[in-house]
């Protein structure tokens, strides 16, 4: 073998070496989880940030959504869009903005068909909310015009803040809520794949355990056909809590469910297995800390929450809130707010959650 014969066959040695070792790199970091991100650093074109939403793409990457501007319920604020996964997400983009009245809280649903879509809210003040859609059939790369979800109706049709949930019998169903003189509770359904919707009566509180204002923006799920639960977020320093026996038409009176939150956004995912995973801030004082933000386990369908992890901690004067959660196997991602400055991204499993509950006993 000559020198040069030699000296390439050297070559392609280490050049092959590199790129195993590259792509070993690569495959264990995509492996190491719980991994925790932002979306989007300092320069960012707006000043303020809340209220995420997101979905998991059929390739592994994901849509976060939020509302940004100068400032929640001032007019330039719209809402905002990236695409991605940890380490690689695309530079916010404006997605949604109808006029200039301030728009809210974002939802994310992938339906069957592989459309997604957005619903948000637009209104100079709660009570007097509009629910406006776009979709996307290409994984959010472009969108649809934008159009009412009940035309002339304001107060909060639709999500409110969570994602929908489709039951066993192919219903759509959505928590919602109004503010009014009193926060109250609803349900939306859609029996045609989210063309026509009826809204349910407001339910029932139980006003002995929940005090103050009343309850708002429930997050759902079904454990049997026609079971359908719901946690809300109230003002009496707890999660309430709701049943349906006949999917999601009538309600149980809202209970105390014995967890504490500070009046602060909450969402609920259940994972493969059946085990409940809960994003929430647990302090027990209406308009408390929200900080920290954690993730509990239920194995019992929500009864009892026997594990939790925190997974962003600080001052007590923190906001680390309004998480949205989605879960797909044994994984789970959550997106949440991060000081109104960033949206923060949690990816991990339910045996890594379980991990650092025994981790810190």
């Amino acid at each position: 073998m000559t020198f040069y014969h030699r000296f390439f066959a050297a070559s392609f040695f280490v050049i092959a070496l590199f790129v195993a070792c590259t792509s070993q790199q690569e495959t264990s970091s995509e492996k190491a989880v719980p991994v925790k991100d932002f979306v989007f650093g300092d320069n960012r074109p707006f000043p303020q940030c809340h209220a995420s939403t997101l979905v998991r793409l059929k390739d592994g990457q994901f849509l976060v959504a939020w509302f940004g501007g100068t400032e929640e319920k001032n007019p330039d604020v719209g809402i905002w869009l990236s695409k991605g996964r940890p380490g690689h997400w695309s530079a916010p983009v404006e997605v949604a903005k109808i006029r200039e009245d301030a728009h809210w809280n974002p939802v994310l649903q992938n339906a069957p068909d592989g459309t997604v879509y957005l619903y948000f809210k637009v209104g100079k003040t709660i009570p007097y909310w509009e629910t406006w859609v776009k979709k996307s059939t290409d994984g959010g790369k472009t969108w649809s015009e934008a159009y009412e979800l009940v035309p002339g109706d304001k107060g909060g049709r639709g999500p409110v803040k969570d994602k929908l949930i489709e039951l066993s019998n192919g219903t759509w169903l959505a928590g919602a809520s109004n503010e009014f003189k009193r926060w109250e509770v609803f349900v939306d359904r859609s029996e045609d794949k989210g063309k026509t919707w009826i809204a349910s009566p407001h339910l029932k509180l139980d006003t002995t355990e929940i005090k103050g204002k009343g309850a708002i923006q429930p997050t759902l799920w079904e454990t049997k056909p026609g079971k359908v639960h719901m946690l809300v977020r109230t003002t009496g320093g707890i999660i309430g809590r709701s049943d349906s026996e006949d999917y999601g038409k009538t309600w149980s009176t809202i209970v105390s469910s014995k967890l504490p939150n500070p009046n602060s956004g909450i969402d609920v995912t259940k994972v493969k297995d059946g085990t409940l995973v809960l994003a929430y801030n647990p302090d027990a004082k209406d308009w408390g800390s929200r900080s920290p933000l954690s993730l509990g386990l239920s194995f019992d369908n929500g009864k009892t929450w026997p594990e939790k992890i925190d997974i962003e901690t600080g001052k007590k004067t923190d906001e680390f809130s309004y998480p949205a959660i989605i879960s797909w196997g044994d994984s789970v991602a959550v997106s949440y707010t991060w000081n109104r400055q960033k949206i923060a991204f949690w990816l991990g499993t339910k045996s890594d959650i379980k991990k650092l509950v025994a981790a810190r006993r």
